[in-house]
């Protein structure tokens, strides 16, 4: 019940939210301190996405925001303040559209849109694409953008359902800086740091730096993590300004997988108990660095190039995710090592500029970039020192989830390890793009862009040998004395239009329609042994922005569509036509999947001090086309993950005048609806006689979705400002609510109980 009024009060409110608790975007607060840096500060302008005054440095075009024929959404770090967000998971609440799929055993947070995961490519910070395999650093934020929709156009290999840009906080030529400190539940203390201001009249600063140490509502789970953020503004001259960023995080952190399922049922535990090794075990480190040049040529043509540097590393020795329950709750753990990296080299240059043709204006961004992604990945066995050729997969002795005893279990890893192979994945992306937006006239714009990208990758393996010689397994060829085997390139190359037509009556409002695809590389090969060409996703969409009484009101409604036509499948036969293929890694072009949806937004500042936003969105993707074959998807059936409704209400307030003058209050509700774990449901060919030519085979369906009920959870704030000192508490899942995340059929992840936060904060 209290799940259909929390949704009640939220559409009640519904009036459709723009998108930009924002001030600027990062060339823009560049170039506000550059032009203030010998001590006059602009003061901080709070506008909405729908207003046209300015764009966003995720759009990378310069195009304002009422131009766009798509949505955006921007979460600054005023909004992130108030939240005390220490995650991504918790900004991510004020994105309509956006929520967390999964926490893969405690080792990231993955996030959803549009049906689709955005953790693969759909994750940028500053402009370029990170690993998404760490959870992200918050406090050094300086806002979250949220480009909704098809960005393939500009960022090349993205997923549809839109992109996340995180934009680290930049120096400044005045002087400032704040200290704070949070403390909370279960033994949660974070300090932190930020400080700018100039080394001279050329050179700006900025650091922040922060430290947490926490334990967790699940036993024995502990997290520590360091993390530094230095960076520097070179104001060259009027024309040219460059910015120099670098960050580093070392993340110390308990894997941990959760609670059981037995079939498709999550087993009703305690919340608190933790099935992992008592000597499990991860460390997760990232760092970057990037440089970022622009340069006005004048006041219609601007430069940009864009260089960055990022690295990588997760390792990680622990018990594996809870599977192959029996009935009665009993498991052998399984033993697990891991050591996988990433190193990215990036490259940007874009030309923005405008001009007339007569008397219609263009704007045009066009440019090109480039991307080097090297990717080793460790595989270890665990083996007895007297059969090294055995290797161990599990513990000896099962454990029982209903009789767990902690003080039974061996904090000491019971077996020594010794790798057994490295592959090593090199993946090179370059693309190409142009884009004009042309004004016809003040009420009618076009926007028309096409990129062409082309991706190369190929994997190197480096593995020992096992031979059974005497009925035992011998190591004939250890990894350190294995040759290195390349296989074969894959290579996609594809185009991406996009196309948009936006109808602006007035300047307060935007009516838009548009079209672009996506593409998607696949695994595996025809039956001939080629490689397959990528799957292209096309999206279409239309959808209306509206501000009110300047401002202070702004909307947004949007209906789009995703269809991916040419689903990679399972191959019904092999090359002869006739015989039927079981083989999984043989695949056609066959299936498909379509999604549609509703997404609405809200901001709303009706009085000075006062911050509401709101969003409802509405999702069903779902399979529309199937080969039927071995491992192929069924048909109907809703993609995994993927909740039908989701919805967010929140309100900040802080009293700008009077007696109580910076006391702050307000809450924020985030509802997630229902939806499945596990795996989507696929066809399984069993052959029942093997011998005879063609095999005969039964077909079934492995069912294997886990149901999950939708659930709200409410967060409320209060707090104090005088002068340079200020308090803010928070409670959050003030009603307890207990659910789960889950990744694929493992890693069933309870949410976090009620918590209590306390934020301390000195403004220098």
């Amino acid at each position: 019940m209290k799940h259909i009024l929390l949704l009640g009060i939220m559409l009640f409110t519904f009036s459709a939210y723009s998108q930009d608790f924002s001030s600027n975007d990062t060339s823009e607060a560049i170039n506000d301190t550059v032009k203030n840096k010998k001590g006059e500060v602009l003061n901080e302008v709070t506008v909405t996405a729908n207003k046209s005054k300015k764009p966003i440095s995720v759009a990378r075009s310069g195009i304002k925001v009422m131009d766009l024929p798509q949505s955006v959404q921007v979460i600054n770090n005023e909004v992130i303040e108030q939240q005390q967000a220490i995650r991504l998971s918790e900004v991510i609440k004020n994105a309509n559209g956006v929520y967390v799929g999964s926490a893969r055993g405690g080792a990231q947070e993955s996030f959803f849109s549009r049906g689709y995961d955005m953790s693969a490519n759909n994750m940028f910070k500053n402009g370029f694409r990170y690993n998404a395999g760490s959870i992200p650093e918050v406090s050094s934020l300086e806002k979250v953008e949220f480009l909704k929709g098809g960005s393939a156009l500009l960022y090349g290999n993205v997923a549809p359902g839109g992109i996340l840009n995180l934009v680290t906080k930049t120096p400044k030529f005045t002087q400032g800086g704040e200290l704070s400190m949070q403390m909370g539940s279960y033994s949660f203390y974070k300090p932190s740091i930020d400080i700018y201001g100039p080394l001279n009249n050329v050179i700006a600063y900025r650091f922040t730096a922060s430290y947490e140490n926490a334990e967790s509502f699940r036993d024995y789970v502990k997290n520590e993590r360091i993390y530094i953020n230095p960076s520097f503004l070179f104001h060259v001259s009027d024309k040219t300004q460059i910015t120099l960023q670098g960050d580093y995080l070392s993340a110390d952190w308990t894997p941990d997988f959760g609670t059981g399922i037995i079939g498709k049922t999550i087993l009703d535990l305690p919340r608190n108990q933790f099935f992992g090794a008592l000597w499990s075990t991860a460390n997760t480190k990232s760092s970057s660095a990037s440089v970022l040049v622009n340069h006005d040529f004048n006041e219609n043509w601007k430069l940009n190039f864009n260089s960055s540097f990022q690295s990588y590393r997760r390792t990680q020795t622990s018990t594996a995710q809870i599977s192959t329950l029996d009935a009665n709750g009993n498991w052998k753990r399984g033993l697990t090592k891991a050591d996988g990296a990433e190193r990215i080299f990036g490259d940007q240059l874009s030309l923005q500029g405008t001009f007339n043709t007569g008397s219609i204006k263009h704007q045009i961004f066009t440019g090109v970039d480039y991307e080097n992604s090297i990717a080793p990945n460790y595989t270890f066995g665990f083996y007895d020192p007297a059969t090294p050729g055995d290797l161990k997969t599990t513990e000896d002795d099962a454990i029982n989830l209903y009789t767990y005893d902690y003080s039974t279990q061996s904090t000491v890893i019971p077996y020594p390890t010794r790798t057994t192979q490295l592959i090593s994945t090199e993946t090179q992306r370059f693309g190409a793009y142009f884009q004009d937006l042309v004004s016809i006239n003040q009420y009618v714009k076009v926007l028309a862009g096409l990129r062409w990208s082309w991706q190369q990758s190929e994997a190197t393996t480096t593995k020992e040998v096992i031979e059974k010689k005497n009925n035992v397994n011998v190591i004939t060829t250890a990894y350190e004395n294995a040759v290195p085997v390349t296989g074969a390139k894959m290579l996609n190359r594809a185009y991406s239009p996009k196309a948009g037509l936006v109808i602006q009556p007035t300047t307060d409002l935007s009516i838009f329609a548009s079209y672009s695809n996506s593409f998607t590389p696949n695994t595996g090969t025809t039956v001939d042994s080629k490689p397959l060409d990528p799957s292209i996703i096309d999206q279409y969409e239309v959808g209306i922005k509206k501000d009110f009484w300047k401002g202070l009101l702004s909307t947004n409604v949007t209906v789009y569509q995703i269809a991916n036509n040419n689903l990679a499948q399972t191959a019904q036969f092999l090359p002869d036509g006739v015989t039927q293929n079981v083989n999984n890694n043989f695949k056609e072009l066959v299936g498909a999947t379509k999604g549609k949806g509703l997404e609405i937004d809200i901001t709303a500042r009706p009085t000075e001090g006062l911050d509401i936003m709101a969003g409802y969105s509405f999702n069903e993707t779902k399979v529309s086309k199937s080969s039927g074959t071995n491992g192929s998807l069924i048909v109907g059936d809703i993609l995994a993950r993927t909740p039908r409704h989701t919805a967010n209400l929140s309100f900040f307030y802080k009293l700008p005048t009077g007696t109580l003058k910076g006391l702050t209050f307000g809450a924020i509700g985030n509802y997630i609806g229902d939806r499945t774990g596990g795996w989507n449901d696929d066809y399984l060919w069993t052959a029942v006689k093997p011998a005879t030519t063609p095999a005969t085979y039964t077909i079934t369906i492995r069912d294997r979705d886990i149901p999950l009920e939708g659930y709200a959870t409410v967060d409320a704030s209060v707090g104090y400002e005088w002068k340079k000192i200020s308090i803010l508490c928070k409670l959050s899942n003030i009603t307890d609510e207990l659910n789960y995340t889950v990744h694929e059929n493992y890693s069933v992840n309870p949410i976090a109980p009620r918590q209590f936060m306390v934020s301390l904060k000195y403004k220098l």
